[in-house]
């Protein structure tokens, strides 16, 4: 499932491949909601320009809006562990790295559903 996927984009392409690209975009769009935070997001946004417009908003919650990223963490169920394992120093890496935690986590809650619903 995620084993041989080191970034954003190719976590992105294995989704196309799998036929789960639109379903991915869909949770995205739905913890978002939840975690009221913004974002405009069309299922048929390519995946170069979800993975950069994800980095961006990203990045503007840790600069600007800390609380409603930490509550996007806490929504999407990434682990604390795993974000304090970043070992970038500045913002815009962090960003890059904690987008990547996203749709890792994102793309396990989409991957598991198509898997195991009947």
């Amino acid at each position: 499932m995620l084993s041989n996927i080191n970034n954003s984009l190719e976590l992105l392409e294995t989704a196309q491949k799998e036929q789960l690209y639109k379903k991915l975009v869909l949770q995205l769009k739905k913890d978002f909601e939840l975690a009221n935070v913004p974002i405009k997001l069309s299922v048929d946004i390519p995946p170069a320009e979800l993975k950069a417009l994800l980095h961006e908003k990203v990045y503007v919650l840790i600069v600007e809006k800390f609380d409603q990223y930490l509550n996007l963490l806490y929504v999407v169920d990434i682990s604390e562990n795993e974000v304090r394992k970043i070992s970038a120093s500045d913002a815009v890496d962090i960003s890059a790295e904690v987008s990547f935690l996203l749709l890792k986590r994102e793309w396990q809650k989409v991957w598991f559903k198509n898997k195991y619903s009947s």
